[in-house]
């Protein structure tokens, strides 16, 4: 699955239901070429279109179950991955890192804020 695909599923499961358009902005790429991959993704079973129910006119991409199980299962790993690494940490490394948990916690809240802006 390339990058801008999970990044896609993982836009979709932490925001909910979006436009193509919306995504496209997100993901930074056209719309076409979200179009293109919302299709081979919805193939795949992982995203579903339906209908926005205060506009008719307009078609949200979902997450299907077997989307947000993919995101869950990714985000996992991830988790599990750091946690091998940090076992191999000396000591002080695990007490530095656990004394930048804070600023790194505001990091991801500003960029969360950016993102929502951007989003705009």
């Amino acid at each position: 699955m390339s990058l801008t695909s999970a990044a896609t599923l993982a836009t979709l499961d932490k925001t909910g239901p979006r436009r193509i358009t919306d995504l496209a902005v997100a993901e930074g790429v056209t719309q076409p070429a979200m179009t293109v991959l919302v299709r081979v993704m919805e193939e795949s079973g992982l995203v579903e279109r339906k209908g926005d129910p205060s506009d008719k006119r307009v078609t949200l991409v979902c997450l299907t179950e077997a989307g947000a199980s993919y995101v869950r299962t990714r985000r996992q790993a991830g988790v599990d991955a750091y946690a091998r690494l940090i076992d191999e940490l000396t000591g002080d490394e695990v007490e530095a890192l656990a004394a930048a948990l804070p600023a790194l916690l505001h990091l991801a809240e500003l960029e969360s804020h950016a993102r929502e802006e951007s989003d705009r």
